[in-house]
């Protein structure tokens, strides 16, 4: 017997938590979100780069690591680059020509045979892929007001999370055309992402932005001018930007450690996948609602939350070494991650002055890069020499160092953040709230 009162009531709920999650977002925004999902849904390569070296091209684990080291010291450099440009050039010349050059790196590295060219068409790979993402955090705070953009930030990682499950679980489907073929398709997604760019999106970036009447606490008077020595002299960006490094070399674990434990411990590759692949869902699924309900609360105090629960989920494997252990593991420290990520993101974007979003973006970038080049370097050496229990002692031992440093920060980044918005820093470009047309 169906009650048409009854399921009236749960399709109001439905609209108003869907417009919740999804309304109120400038129409570029959406564009900007289609790209990502877009660009993402082609990520092949990189996540099977190890598999593919030591697999088909027979290389030694040794070297797969010598070329996954060289991919993050070019993302390393291309961020902060990528950030400069994005100011300097403009956000939308920089994505379009970042992600070209990006499409055609990988292109090139498929038919990489030799050590030499593989070293260096790695390298060339992290030059390119990571000068987009300033570029586009910048874009979205440029069009996205202050008070929403958590939430467009959580929805722009729950989009880069949605395109690498769906790829990751195509990744048997593309190989059964032979290796290359995921190179092509990754280089097509991207470029695919660039003409959805190119034709929806309007440039972004500010022009003849006044600059503020009085210095703002945490900045020197140096920091209040332009360029990068502007942004490294921001002490409070600084201090933020080194601590939530800290926090990022103990998620980063997640990438070899963890893994190196599974095997260690006896599980099958398909185990490893099927608990790798908890991450994405959980991320999928619980991303809107959860950063919404952290929304409410005070964002030094989520993010140091959040760095405690990664700290506490990696260090499960205390316990034992079962699925079960890891399973619970990874889905401790997912919800530590759906809480910082978003959440820096945005801090990030409240403390930056609208000309320098982009510089501001690529330090922190480096953050994530550069945690991604020495987390598995440290954490691999350890587990080598002394074993887990060492390894999963000091993620906690570090996760709750940086959420001390954090909660000690945590009244300077209010304060700032007040200041920068009461002096401008929260210009939203009006132009190009606008676009010919919207996804949405």
């Amino acid at each position: 017997m169906r009650f048409p009162g009854a399921s009236s009531a749960a399709a109001d709920r439905a609209r108003k938590a869907a417009h919740s999650a999804f309304g109120g977002l400038p129409g570029a925004f959406w564009w900007i979100w289609l790209g990502t999902l877009v660009n993402r849904l082609g990520s092949f390569v990189l996540p099977l780069l190890a598999f593919y070296l030591t697999g088909p091209l027979h290389r030694s684990a040794a070297f797969a690591g010598v070329v996954a080291a060289l991919y993050g010291v070019g993302a390393s450099v291309s961020g902060v680059v990528g950030g400069v440009l994005a100011d300097r050039v403009g956000r939308k010349p920089t994505l379009v020509v970042s992600l070209t050059a990006n499409a055609a790196s990988i292109i090139a590295l498929g038919y990489a045979r030799s050590p030499l060219w593989l070293c260096l068409g790695a390298l060339t790979v992290g030059l390119a892929t990571n000068a987009f993402r300033p570029a586009t955090s910048a874009m979205i705070a440029d069009i996205v007001p202050d008070a929403q953009r958590v939430r467009a930030y959580g929805l722009n990682y729950w989009a880069i999370n949605i395109g690498f499950s769906v790829a990751s679980l195509s990744i048997g489907l593309v190989v059964a055309f032979g290796y290359r073929a995921l190179f092509y398709a990754d280089a097509a997604s991207t470029l695919l992402c660039v003409l959805l760019i190119s034709v929806f999106v309007r440039d972004t970036t500010p022009r003849d932005v006044p600059q503020p009447t009085k210095p703002i606490a945490g900045r020197t008077r140096a920091a209040s001018g332009d360029g990068l020595t502007a942004v490294l002299r921001d002490r409070v960006f600084i201090a933020f930007v080194a601590v939530f490094f800290l926090m990022l070399l103990v998620l980063q674990q997640y990438n070899t450690t963890q893994p190196m434990a599974m095997a260690h411990d006896g599980l099958t590759a398909a185990e490893v996948g099927y608990i790798s692949a908890i991450n994405g869902v959980l991320i999928v699924a619980l991303q809107l609602p959860l950063v919404r309900w952290l929304e409410r609360y005070p964002v030094a105090q989520v993010i140091a939350a959040s760095g405690l629960v990664i700290g506490i989920g990696m260090a499960v494997p205390l316990l034992g070494g079962s699925v079960g252990i890891f399973a619970l593991s990874v889905t401790i420290w997912t919800i530590g991650e759906i809480g910082c990520t978003p959440t820096s993101s945005a801090v990030v974007a409240r403390l930056a002055p609208s000309h320098l979003r982009g510089r501001y973006q690529g330090v922190y970038q480096f953050a994530w890069s550069g945690s991604a080049v020495l987390a598995p370097l440290a954490g691999g050496a350890a587990f080598t020499a002394f074993g887990g229990t060492p390894v999963w002692l000091g993620c906690v031992v570090l996760a709750a160092i940086s959420a001390v440093a954090l909660l000690r920060l945590g009244p300077s980044l209010i304060r700032r953040i007040d200041q920068a918005a009461e002096q401008g820093a929260d210009l939203i470009v009006e132009d190009a709230l606008e676009p010919a047309a919207s996804p949405a």
